[in-house]
Formats: structure tokens, C-alpha cells, sequence
């Protein structure tokens, strides 16, 4: 089972996001991460699903979203077409000896401190997945406190778009 992204460009209204992920349950498949957000036409929204299956369940989530009123275009990122990025919000304890250690490991992932107090700071990274949890990995020592991440984001390299006046179409893979 091999992880796929799923960028679907739908309409900006309330439901839409319920019917999608209630697809999903009904089928039994599975949502790794999901994240929602408003395109630059404000009457359209990404959503990004990250999910797990073989390429003909991709293929028929592929088919089935498309068919929903509300999807506009769907579409699978491939890894070597696309660009990922998640953010995360992570806090760790931090007593005032510390503080310039994880300061050095936070910029060496060109991370950003976004707020720190007497017993903490919380850093913003932004990066791949595997960028997040190196990082996460080297701040477990001092003590996670909290994490909270956007879920994976994507789009496609070079000038492809994914528009509203696009049919579905599905990448092949070159052999």
C-alpha cells in the first residue's frame, strides 16, 4: 500500500468537505491527513488528501470524487511532479540553560521561535514530512509539551494548474 496525494479543487460552500470525507468512511478507506483551504478564487476551495491504497483504489477514489456535484477537478500529485509541505507547530520545555541549544537545532532547520515564557518555546517549521519529524525527533530529548500540524499540502510543478475549467485527469507514470 503506497502513500498517494489527492488535490481536488471544489466548490466553496458548507457540506462539501462532509460529503468528501464521507466518502471516504463509506468506501472504507482510509485518510492519512487532510487539509482544507480557500483557492485565489474565493468560490473555490483545495482540499489535499493524503491516503494509502494500490493504484486502481486510487484510481476509483480518483472517479468517485469527481462524481460528486461539488468536486470540479480531481487529480493525483505525484512525488516526483510535485511539491509537499506541512506545517507544524511544536512547543518543548525549555528552562533558560536550553534555550540556545534548541535555538541552534531550530535554525539549522530554518525554523522560526514563535513565542517563548519561563518554561517553553514554540517553534514553526514548515517542510516535508520527513524535515518534521528529524526535527521533532532532536527536540524529544528536551521534553515535547505539544505538537499541532496543518496536514500535507501540494501542488504540481512547472506550470500545470489545477483549474475549474479542467476535466479529471489522472498522471501517468512514465515507465
Amino acid at each position: 500500500m503506497h502513500r498517494h496525494v489527492i488535490s481536488m479543487l471544489v466548490e466553496n460552500h458548507a457540506g462539501v468537505l462532509s460529503r468528501v470525507s464521507g466518502l471516504f468512511s463509506r468506501r472504507g478507506y482510509n485518510i492519512d491527513s487532510l487539509s482544507v483551504g480557500v483557492t485565489e478564487d474565493p468560490d473555490y476551495s483545495r482540499i489535499t488528501v493524503v491516503t494509502r491504497g494500490d493504484d486502481m483504489v486510487i484510481e476509483q477514489i480518483c472517479r468517485q470524487v469527481a462524481k460528486l456535484v461539488d468536486a470540479v477537478k480531481v487529480k493525483e500529485l505525484l512525488p516526483d511532479e510535485s511539491v509537499y509541505r506541512e506545517l507544524a507547530l511544536i512547543k518543548v520545555r525549555a528552562e533558560a540553560g536550553k534555550r540556545a541549544e534548541i535555538a541552534g537545532i531550530t535554525d539549522i532547520f530554518r525554523a522560526n521561535i514563535i513565542d517563548v515564557s519561563a518554561t517553553s518555546m514554540t517553534v514553526e517549521i514548515t517542510g516535508d514530512q520527513s524535515k518534521i519529524a528529524a526535527f521533532t525527533e532532536l527536540m524529544a530529548p528536551y521534553g515535547l509539551m505539544e505538537t499541532a500540524r496543518t496536514g500535507l499540502i501540494g501542488l504540481e510543478r512547472g506550470p500545470e494548474v489545477i483549474k475549474n475549467y479542467e476535466a479529471y485527469s489522472r498522471p501517468q507514470e512514465e515507465n
